[in-house]
């Protein structure tokens, strides 16, 4: 593998530094589309709760291989149809970051959707009814019972949505981003050593994972402080 100027260590690195990049960015729009799912799921308004209900069916019933096609040929085709009226020949691909940012976003937001979900359903309802009964109104209710207390349940579950998120990464190589897993193909064609450049590949996966997991495991110990478990 090697630093040196024929070495592939700098480019493993780059493109570890983009894998870590593109599954941040996809687990981040994730959570805006699972905020709002959770909050449509508890709506009052019945077409909320069935938009709801069938963006989470639909997302985890599908392969995220298919979606990530969709996303990457489906923008293309609208790109290569603008293109054309403007005088542009050919397919004219989407950019692969973004896409395959926004598919990760979408299934990844399906699965946030129910954690986050449970955690609210765990909480207690007599201190949501207290919360009303003091004369609360539904933001400030929201803000200082439900939200605190739905994240500490949630992390959990949020962290194994992370690690979902961070190995659908590697799928986004289908469509020419060059993550770590396209990298490790590049090398290993160009210098036929495929275990190696698959055996680093998977040290640097399980290096993002363990220092990943470390910070959510130390996440939900500071949010379960003061919580008394059950023996």
């Amino acid at each position: 593998m090697g630093f040196s100027p024929e070495g592939w260590g700098y480019d493993m690195l780059a493109a570890t530094g983009m894998t870590v990049s593109v599954a941040i960015s996809g687990f981040l729009a994730g959570g805006i589309l699972g905020c709002l799912g959770a909050a449509a799921t508890f709506s009052r308004f019945a077409a909320l709760r069935f938009v709801a209900a069938s963006y989470t069916t639909v997302l985890r019933g599908i392969p995220d291989l298919l979606v990530i096609y969709l996303f990457y040929f489906g923008s293309s085709s609208v790109i290569s149809t603008v293109a054309a009226m403007f005088g542009a020949q050919g397919f004219v691909g989407a950019p692969a970051f973004l896409t395959g940012t926004l598919a990760i976003g979408v299934v990844s937001g399906a699965y946030q959707t129910q954690v986050l979900r449970g955690a609210v359903l765990a909480l207690s309802k007599g201190e949501i009814e207290a919360g009303r009964a003091y004369g609360m109104p539904p933001f400030l209710l929201f803000r200082r019972i439900i939200l605190p207390q739905a994240a500490r349940f949630a992390i959990p579950g949020i962290g194994n949505v992370w690690q979902l998120v961070l190995k659908e990464s590697a799928l986004i190589s289908v469509i020419g981003l060059v993550e770590l897993m396209r990298q490790a193909q590049i090398g290993a064609g160009s210098t036929r050593q495929p275990f190696s450049f698959y055996l680093t590949a998977a040290a640097l996966y399980l290096t993002i994972t363990f220092v990943s997991g470390r910070g959510f495991r130390i996440a939900e110990q500071r949010a379960m402080r003061g919580v008394r478990k059950a023996v």
